[in-house]
């Protein structure tokens, strides 16, 4: 059981995300890892380096804004067994998403995060 990346989230307008994007990889020298349409959800993401962009109307992204960071991990089942016993909240189980399985946690310090287990794990998303 591994937390292989902390993502810090960025939410924007649509239209805002390619050139968020386009800047990011610039400025970091990386290219997008991630890029996908969720329209379940009508959200655009994309991932640069640790940056995830979470673009969409704001209708679309209200849901989500209250979530602090998203970590990827190696196992959800795992954490999802393991968090409730050191006092964090699972506040939607383990599900489905486009890229694995997701699910939403409180931690006892009021952090809201939402864990991640990708179906195809990028190799530079491990952390030391």
């Amino acid at each position: 059981m591994k937390i292989l990346n902390i993502l810090a989230r960025r939410y924007l307008p649509l239209e805002g995300l390619d050139e968020a994007v386009a800047f990011h990889e610039a400025l970091i020298g990386q290219p997008a890892r991630l890029r996908f349409d969720y329209p379940e959800y009508d959200l655009r993401l994309a991932q640069v380096a640790s940056i995830l962009f979470i673009a969409g109307t704001e209708q679309s992204l209200k849901p989500f804004t209250a979530t602090h960071l998203t970590f990827l991990v190696d196992d959800i089942d795992a954490f999802a067994a393991h968090l409730p016993g050191v006092g964090a909240t699972i506040l939607e189980a383990p599900k489905p998403v486009p890229t694995g399985r997701n699910m939403l946690v409180l931690h006892p310090d009021q952090t809201r995060v939402e864990y991640v287990e990708h179906r195809d794990k990028h190799p530079a998303d491990v952390l030391p």
